[in-house]
């Protein structure tokens, strides 16, 4: 809709498109208020002016914005998500407005703010400033985005659900709500992009959020929380076909979907989560299903929906009725705590916006959220999309990947977008092992990063790489600086080694560290190898919370865990990088990303190796890659590089030439 292009350049600027507050239109800029990044999100939705709430379609103002998926974690207990974050927003971004531009049901514009007397001079002034606006040609700008990639890919998707189907039929949990990454680059503006998507497929509960972190498209078809006085409903969608444009192919897939009974297991599955969260803040026996896995119409797809209702107890407020129910139950799964752990252990990187809210909350009209799917996130130039379906005991794999790009079609052709031609379904990789009935939580940054040296008479070798790879996961972990003096303080705790020996500095959040130099362990004899999944890998930091990789040694071992993503790229072991080398003698090295440690001693064997006439390659080796190769070197700061007697069961030579032509490169 080009009304949305009124507030183009404007700070903070926000549209709410569809069927919300009884409207079809809101749109605003200039917010009064931006709520910090340290204050509770879901008490801010409360801090606004008493007034009396009306029926007639009004909003006058409020808080408009998001509250972003990774924020469940302060509400349950959830550990860490994936390490990987392409690319960061804030966990919520609310914004009070004292003036909307509201288009009602009836097709009529209205002005409407939160007069008083002090804002008086400037809503007037408002006024006329977008009076102006809209007197002028509102033009949209073009705008395009490059083919679209998916993280992971079909296969590797279809390997999450069926890792995901193995802990359901061990019964940790019912149900669990997977997705995947879309990928792309955006040249033009997020706003050119949300009206043309708005106009293509007119979803119910189109939103528009921006601000100086980027912004946020919300083409969403499903409402989270809509409160009205003590009355409150949720609206969860479980269950997907597509609807074509051939009414009579439309008609078969709606009673496909109507007769589908894995469906529908689906959707009450998440009612009666959806019931359980309202029952937390609604009256006793309050809380009823009007409507229950019914067939409705919506972007280029058939959507199952139900709707549950209650009547709040008189001592809830927004803030605490958000609380009960976020993060949606249709976008995690059931139970929720158990789902949202699962999708932490099977996912390839953390959820930003994706699978949140976005909305508003208004003295005057009260509380109104979607579920933020079919949603374009952005920053920059980056722009991403999330898709995903329930995954439940009889899911099948390769269905559900297909869902998937079911689901992103209508979106993406709404903004001439294409996915980039990926290879077909299948993965080499192993299905996620099953560490226990609970996934083990992701690494948790509380407990800190270390780094590992070696020490040679005293000399700790390459000091300064771990000191600036410390200093990258300081940074970037707890925003500090190392302290000055560290340098100095390793190097005098070395002084007095003799020989060789191992020097540990860990690091805490508080900016403390400590350091120790004890003996230098033997290296491993006959390492072999043994290739397990980790969606989205370990990370960048080296971390003290040594928990996943500890039970990953444990479930593999004798054998030294060799990691790779879902769709079989293989990462790192589980404390060093590896190189293989190829039939040719090419040495062909992963590339260093985020999913894996930046090895130190990896740079200096590719410098060694070029040095002395390898040909050497940075690039992804996936698992089928891996089988064949000749030799499996292994670099680690401690014992430099070494060679792998066999992966997955398979012998290799452990002397290989390449490896001795490597020592002498690098003097050891």
């Amino acid at each position: 809709m080009a009304a949305a292009l009124l507030v183009r350049g404007d700070e903070r600027p926000f549209a709410a498109l569809g069927r919300w507050a009884g409207s079809r239109a809101l749109i605003g800029s200039e917010p009064i208020r931006v709520a910090g990044a340290d204050e509770d999100p879901f008490a801010v939705l409360d801090d606004r002016p008493a007034m009396d709430e009306r029926a007639d379609g009004v909003v006058g103002g409020g808080w408009f914005g998001y509250l972003g998926y990774r924020l469940g974690r302060r509400l349950e207990p959830v550990g860490e998500g994936p390490p990987s974050r392409p690319v960061a927003l804030p966990d919520a971004a609310l914004g009070f407005y004292d003036h909307v531009l509201r288009l009602d049901a009836a097709g009529q514009w209205w002005f409407e703010a939160l007069w008083t007397p002090a804002r008086g001079a400037a809503l007037d002034a408002r006024l006329q400033e977008l009076r102006r606006r809209a007197s002028a040609d509102l033009t949209a700008r073009p705008f395009g985005t490059a083919p679209w990639r998916s993280v992971p890919g079909a296969g590797g998707h279809a390997l999450a659900v069926e890792a995901c189907r193995e802990r359901i039929a061990a019964g940790d949990l019912f149900q669990a709500n997977l997705c995947v990454r879309l990928s792309s680059r955006l040249d033009g503006d997020a706003l050119d992009l949300f009206a043309a998507a708005v106009a293509e497929l007119g979803p119910d509960r189109a939103a528009y959020v921006a601000g100086p972190w980027g912004a946020v498209v919300s083409l969403s078809p499903e409402l989270f929380l809509e409160r009205h006085g003590r009355s409150v409903r949720s609206a969860p969608i479980k269950g997907t076909r597509p609807r074509p444009s051939d009414s009579r192919a439309a008609e078969a897939e709606r009673r496909a979907l109507e007769s589908s009974e894995k469906d529908r297991a689906e959707n009450v599955m998440i009612v009666d989560l959806v019931r359980n969260d309202l029952g937390r803040v609604c009256r006793p026996g309050s809380v009823r299903v009007p409507a229950l896995a019914q067939a409705r119409a919506h972007a280029g797809v058939w959507h199952l929906v139900s709707e549950v209702a209650g009547t709040l107890r008189d001592d809830v407020r927004d803030g605490d009725l958000v609380r009960a129910a976020f993060p949606p139950g249709s976008v995690t799964g059931a139970p929720k705590v158990a789902a949202m752990s699962v999708i932490a252990e099977l996912e390839s990187s953390d959820r930003e916006v994706y699978t949140g809210a976005i909305g508003l909350a208004s003295p005057v009209a009260g509380l109104e959220l979607s579920v933020v799917i079919r949603t374009f996130e952005v920053r920059g130039e980056d722009i991403w999309l999330g898709v995903g379906g329930g995954v439940v005991a009889d899911s099948d794999p390769v269905a559900e990947a297909s869902e998937y790009a079911t689901k992103a079609a209508p979106l993406l052709a709404a903004i001439g977008g294409a996915l980039h031609a990926q290879a077909a379904a299948g993965s080499s990789a192993p299905v996620p092992l099953r560490l226990g009935p609970r996934p083990l939580p992701r690494p948790d940054p509380r407990a800190g990063v270390f780094e590992t040296v070696l020490v040679v008479d005293g000399e700790p070798v390459a000091l300064d790489l771990h000191l600036a790879r410390l200093a990258a996961s300081a940074a970037a972990l707890y925003g500090r600086e190392l302290p000055p003096s560290l340098t100095g303080e390793v190097r005098a705790a070395c002084a007095g080694a003799g020989g060789r020996a191992r020097l540990r500095l860990d690091l805490r959040p508080d900016g403390s560290t400590t350091i120790e130099v004890t003996a230098l362990p033997a290296p491993r004899a006959d390492l072999r190898l043994r290739t397990v999944t980790v969606p989205g890998g370990l990370g960048v930091h080296k971390w003290a919370d040594r928990r996943l990789v500890d039970a990953l040694a444990a479930a593999t071992a004798p054998d030294e865990p060799l990691v790779c993503d879902l769709d079989g790229n293989v990462l790192e072991t589980t404390r060093a990088n590896v190189v293989v080398v190829t039939a040719d003698g090419t040495l062909v090295a992963p590339p260093v990303e985020a999913r894996a440690l930046p090895g130190t001693s990896r740079a200096r064997v590719l410098r060694a190796a070029r040095a002395a006439g390898f040909e050497v390659l940075v690039a992804p080796v996936d698992v089928d890659r891996l089988r064949r190769a000749e030799a499996i070197l292994v670099t680690g700061a401690l014992h430099g590089v070494a060679a792998a007697a066999a992966c997955d069961d398979r012998p290799l030579d452990p002397e290989p030439a390449a490896l001795a032509r490597l020592r002498v490169g690098l003097g050891i």
